[in-house]
C-alpha cells in the first residue's frame, strides 16, 4: 500500500525554519535580500530576489572561496565573515545590485557578532543596506587582532577581492 504525504500548512514554521511574518514583511519591500546563513564550519551570503515562481539568487559568496584567495584562517570567525560580506558586495556591484535588505533568518542577533561582521563587509564593498551603526563589530575585531594566529593574511585577501572589481 502506498503512503501519501499529507499537506501540513506552515510546515516550515512547525519545523522552526521560517518566520512567515518576518519573510512577508521583507518581501513586501520589493527589494533584494542579503541573506546570511551559517553552518558548523562556513558562512554563506546570498542576494536573493523574490519572484512568483520562486526566489532567484542574484549573487552568492561562500567562505570556501576565501581559500582560493589565500585565506589560511578559520572560515566562520569574524574576519572571515567580513571578507565573505566584502566578496558578496563586490559581486553585487558587478551584477548591478546597489541595495538590499538584511535578512538574518532565525538567528539570534547579537551586537558585534559574525552575522553583523558580514553586513559590515557588504557595506564596505559599497552595497546600500539599511542598518544601525551600533550593531557592527569594531575594526580591531574585524581585522582579527583578538585572534592569535592565521589572520596575518587579512589585508592581502581583502586587497585581492578589491582587485577583482
Amino acid at each position: 500500500m502506498k503512503h501519501r504525504k499529507r499537506f501540513i500548512p506552515f510546515r516550515r514554521k512547525l519545523e522552526g525554519k521560517t518566520d512567515y511574518r518576518k519573510r512577508l514583511a521583507l518581501l513586501k519591500s520589493g527589494k533584494p535580500r542579503l541573506v546570511v546563513r551559517r553552518s558548523i564550519n562556513n558562512i554563506t551570503a546570498q542576494i536573493i530576489m523574490y519572484e512568483t515562481e520562486g526566489d532567484k539568487v542574484l549573487v552568492s559568496a561562500h567562505s570556501r572561496e576565501l581559500l582560493k584567495l589565500g585565506w589560511k584562517g578559520r572560515r566562520r570567525n569574524i574576519p572571515a565573515a567580513y571578507l565573505v560580506g566584502y566578496l558578496c558586495g563586490t559581486k553585487a556591484k558587478k551584477a548591478r545590485v546597489s541595495e538590499a535588505i538584511f535578512d538574518s533568518g532565525l538567528y539570534t542577533t547579537v551586537k558585534g557578532s559574525v552575522i553583523y561582521a558580514l553586513l559590515k563587509g557588504a557595506l564596505d564593498a559599497g552595497l546600500n543596506v539599511p542598518h544601525s551603526g551600533e550593531v557592527l563589530p569594531p575594526d580591531d575585531r574585524i581585522k582579527g587582532k583578538h585572534i592569535k594566529a592565521g589572520i596575518a593574511d587579512f589585508e592581502a585577501v581583502k586587497k585581492k577581492i578589491g582587485e577583482k572589481r
